[in-house]
């Protein structure tokens, strides 16, 4: 269990050295050599984790989520909501998920299949706002999988603005903004005056999202010490 510990730390390590060096330098520029530099580990642990540049940059893109995830609601709109403005706070406050984006725009990233994140993002709006529309959240006239790509769409080119005009000290406002002109569009007016887009949703979601991980992560211990003892008894 150490053993699997210390490598799970290991890999972590040089996937938060490899974002600071992606996030600086961008993908073409960013070197093997300056990561390892970074990351304080030997060559052999690197590539022990990760095949290639390509591969660390992967599994950068795969880490967006880091484990955090908001809870089904009742209300299937506010959690499309509550889901963007969870990645919105999680991208204003860690160096991953901004790396992790920058990665999934830089057109300079030739030979990066930069698509994954676009697609689960586009799967996942799909999958909630289909569940909204059956629960009758949603007007009659909304075709669910175009919702889904303006939204995703629309956010990309948000977060990327504002990231150039204020490194993202704007981007909670403007994805209000956005919300607050999307939705009206798309969620009958009886669901939509309920639905929470306050500026501090974002921080109250990633808090609770927090809490759950930590209890899975505990439940899961203590799952496996009692699989430890049964077999041992």
């Amino acid at each position: 269990m150490a053993k699997q510990d210390r490598a799970i730390r290991t890999r972590r390590s040089i996937l938060e050295a490899a974002a600071k060096v992606f996030e600086e330098h961008g993908y073409q520029a960013a070197t093997i050599s300056e990561i390892l530099n970074v990351a304080g580990v030997t060559k052999g642990a690197l590539y022990f984790h990760f095949q290639s540049k390509e591969h660390l940059a992967l599994g950068l893109l795969d880490e967006q989520d880091e484990g955090l995830t908001v809870p089904p609601r009742s209300c299937k709109v506010q959690e499309v909501v509550d889901v963007i403005v969870l990645f919105t706070h999680r991208l204003r406050t860690s160096r991953m998920v901004r790396a992790s984006v920058h990665l999934t725009l830089d057109q300079q990233a030739s030979g990066l299949d930069r698509s994954g994140p676009f697609l689960a993002w586009g799967e996942m709006m799909r999958g909630l706002l289909r569940e909204a529309q059956q629960q009758g959240e949603l007007l009659p006239h909304v075709v669910t999988d175009e919702t889904a790509d303006v939204l995703v769409g629309s956010y990309a080119g948000i977060q990327a603005m504002s990231h150039a005009l204020s490194d993202y000290q704007d981007l909670g406002q403007r994805v209000t903004t956005l919300l607050r002109h999307i939705l009206p569009s798309v969620v009958i007016s009886s669901v939509l005056t309920s639905v929470d887009l306050s500026a501090e949703r974002g921080a109250h979601v990633y808090a609770e999202a927090q809490r759950n991980l930590a209890r899975a992560q505990v439940e899961s211990d203590e799952h496996a010490e009692s699989g430890l003892t049964a077999a041992a008894g």
